[in-house]
């Protein structure tokens, strides 16, 4: 299973902060392409990070079954 957890917008956009997906092996933009037909996400601006290490959306990275996913809202510094 890969958990994806989501913050901010992405958060309120799914309606939940986390799930938990069956895949054994999966490409991140495999996951994101269908992450985005089930929710829907052309509006939102978001950052990855792949076990707590950002990543680009366009990464050709395969993700592994315990592999943590992250969708993370643009941060503003201060």
């Amino acid at each position: 299973m890969i958990e994806v957890k989501y913050f901010g917008a992405v958060a309120e956009k799914t309606k939940c902060e986390f799930e938990k997906l069956s895949f054994s092996e999966v490409s991140l933009q495999k996951l994101l392409q269908d992450l985005n037909e089930k929710y829907e996400f052309e509006s939102l601006t978001f950052s990855v990070a792949v076990n707590q290490k950002i990543v680009s959306k366009t990464t050709d990275f395969t993700l592994q079954t315990s592999d943590v996913v992250a969708l993370l809202p643009p941060f503003a510094g201060g």
